[in-house]
C-alpha cells in the first residue's frame, strides 16, 4: 500500500464541482480517488512528451532514417509472407 501524504490543493469551484457530482454519480469513490487518477494520468502524459521530444532530433538524423526505413523494408516483406502463408 502506497504512503499517503496529506496536502492542500486549491481549485476553480466549477471543477470542485464537477469532482463532486463525478464522486455521487459513483464514477470516482472519493475526490482524492479522482485526484489521484487525474495527476497520474497527467503525469504519463508529462512523460510521453518529454519522451517523444527526446526523440525528435532522430528524425533528422540520416543514418537513424535508413535504417528505421530498412527495418520496415524488411517488415513489409515478412508481413506480406504471413499473410500469405495465412492465405494458403
Amino acid at each position: 500500500m502506497e504512503k499517503k501524504v496529506r496536502t492542500t490543493v486549491a481549485l476553480p469551484e466549477e471543477l470542485l464541482e464537477d469532482v463532486d457530482r463525478a464522486v455521487r454519480e459513483g464514477r470516482a469513490r472519493s475526490r482524492n480517488e479522482l485526484l489521484s487518477i487525474a495527476l497520474r494520468r497527467e503525469i504519463s502524459a508529462m512523460e510521453r512528451a518529454r519522451i517523444d521530444e527526446a526523440f525528435g532530433p532522430m528524425a533528422e538524423d540520416p543514418a537513424y532514417r535508413y535504417e528505421a526505413e530498412t527495418v520496415a523494408e524488411e517488415f513489409d516483406v515478412a508481413s506480406w509472407e504471413a499473410l500469405r502463408s495465412v492465405e494458403d
